[in-house]
């Protein structure tokens, strides 16, 4: 089976249309000695979109083909008409694509935040003038005329920031995966072993009155993550849009871990990797209460840093429903019940 393999950082070379030539013909008829000029205008060539689009979740397409063109416009025709306008390219993005100049630091051209918004990054080439517009009061037989000018071309650096509300946030093997395939229809993978989650992943947590929270998975972060170490650094922006940060402990202490310890090194490499994430609201998730020390461990994390999370086993679905029920209240401006948190 084929692996399926997510881009959300990818170099792409665009080219407009260029404007087609305009032309110099002149009228040929029986009993019109005289026609004049009648070259026309040459059609404008086709610029390149990027669309915003909720089907699509990657720029996977792009990486695969990184070089993209849009047709030119044709030379103008005699009769003075108009060569074709060439077809612009309107290129599938997903919602939360930021767009750079040539590279990953250059200045941000612009970004795509909705489905079906389109935003302009290379503009067609305008037509050239046919010989009709040279026509003057001493010169009745021009053929002059102009070339169309260049379609623009662009090296750009595309990079994606998903789209979510809530963004899971943990160390590896901390149950983030089971807690998203618990309250969403996602169906992450799921296994016993570190770094089971590679990519990003999204799901949505759909509630009865119709509303809709969109959550999102990261890879999980180790120590050091803001400076590269990992696989979670190249996934932090995917949280940066976020409203909501929901911190996923292992209130077990697998491998001699210490949950406290997690909570304050978490939200210290968020706040490394990007200061406003210091001040997003965030929930802490104590997950895994079915182990020896998780009591104890939730004790202390209550008393030492007034927190009061979440108690979940989110393999068995425990806790599960209460937050269900309290994350669209959150996000949503309704107001929870104190005790909760």
């Amino acid at each position: 089976m084929k692996a399926i393999v997510f881009r959300d950082q990818v170099k792409l070379y665009v080219a407009a249309g260029n404007g087609g030539d305009g032309s110099a013909y002149f009228r040929r008829e029986k009993f019109v000695p005289f026609g004049g000029p009648s070259g026309g205008d040459g059609g404008d060539g086709g610029s390149v979109f990027l669309v915003g689009n909720v089907q699509v979740d990657s720029l996977l397409d792009l990486y695969d083909q990184p070089h993209q063109r849009a047709q030119p416009g044709d030379k103008g025709g005699t009769n003075q008409s108009t060569g074709r306008r060439g077809e612009s390219l309107r290129i599938q993005v997903p919602r939360g694509t930021v767009v750079r100049l040539e590279q990953k630091d250059g200045p941000i051209l612009g970004e795509v935040m909705q489905d079906g918004e389109e935003l302009l990054i290379a503009q067609g080439g305008f037509g050239g003038k046919g010989n009709v517009h040279f026509k003057t009061s001493s010169n009745q037989a021009p053929k002059e005329c102009t070339p169309g000018t260049d379609g623009e071309r662009k090296v750009l650096w595309l990079e994606l920031k998903l789209i979510a509300d809530v963004g899971l946030v943990g160390y590896p093997n901390a149950g983030k995966s089971t807690l998203l395939s618990k309250l969403t229809h996602a169906h992450p993978k799921v296994a016993s072993y570190p770094f089971t989650t590679l990519n990003p992943l999204i799901g949505t947590l759909e509630t009865p009155d119709f509303r809709r929270v969109r959550i999102a998975d990261i890879p999980g972060l180790i120590d050091g993550a803001h400076d590269g170490v990992g696989l979670g650094h190249e996934f932090l922006r995917h949280i940066e849009r976020t409203r909501l940060l929901l911190f996923v402990l292992d209130m077990g202490g697998v491998d001699g871990r210490d949950p406290l310890e997690d909570f304050q090194n978490l939200r210290e490499e968020l706040r490394l990797y990007n200061p406003e994430l210091e001040h997003r609201p965030y929930r802490v998730i104590a997950n895994k209460m079915d182990e020896p020390e998780a009591e104890a461990n939730l004790a202390r994390l209550r008393e030492e840093t007034g927190e009061h999370p979440f108690p979940t086993i989110a393999e068995l679905g425990d806790g599960v429903e209460v937050l269900k029920s309290e994350l669209p209240r959150i996000m949503f401006g309704d107001s929870p019940p104190p005790e909760l948190f």
